[in-house]
């Protein structure tokens, strides 16, 4: 029996978890929505592995862990906002940051075709740096056991990567868009 369904089955379990996590935040059950975020944090570099290392990526893959990743982080967010652990202009930041690659992705698939979205690099430092974030609000939520100042500081590192993020994605697709339609005219001229 092949188990190249596991990494899509795990991004999956990453969006369902995003249910679990955002109730558990917002009934202040901050022992379940810690290990059940680290879980689902766990569970995005451990899909990525198991699908390159054993190289059993697929189409459909490369479109669910993107929509996983974002699915938890906007969830997560929403939630920590709604329970006052987080202000809203940096929960806007993130989401708008996640509505303008989703758009520019969907754009280009409609407008150029075909997109393999690649995370940058920077958006790779981005997605940690959130999930730290996160996971330092809840902790500090739930038992104090980061010093306020350590929460200030990464939401502060936070919300630069998630700037520095959109701008990169924006500029890194929209260049390979614009040799896109490059490579397209001399074809056909």
């Amino acid at each position: 029996m092949s188990l190249r369904w596991l990494p899509n089955g795990i991004c999956v379990l990453r969006m369902l978890l995003a249910i679990p996590v955002s109730y558990a935040l917002m009934h202040a059950e901050y022992g379940i929505a810690i290990w059940l975020f680290l879980l689902a944090a766990i569970s995005d570099g451990l899909d990525g592995w198991l699908a390159k290392r054993f190289q059993w990526t697929s189409h459909l893959g490369k479109i669910l862990d993107p929509i996983a990743d974002k699915l938890l982080v906007v969830a997560v967010f929403a939630s920590l906002v709604l329970t006052g652990l987080v202000p809203v202009w940096l929960a806007f930041t993130v989401v708008l940051r996640d509505v303008v690659i989703v758009s520019g992705a969907t754009a280009y698939h409609y407008l150029i075709g075909g997109l393999e979205g690649r995370p940058t690099p920077v958006s790779k430092v981005n997605t940690v740096v959130q999930l730290m974030f996160i996971s330092v609000v809840i902790l500090q939520a739930g038992w104090s056991m980061a010093p306020r100042w350590t929460v200030d500081v990464i939401g502060a590192v936070s919300f630069v990567t998630t700037v520095v993020s959109g701008i990169d994605y924006v500029l890194t697709y929209s260049r390979l868009a614009i040799n896109e339609r490059r490579m397209r005219g001399k074809q056909s001229s």
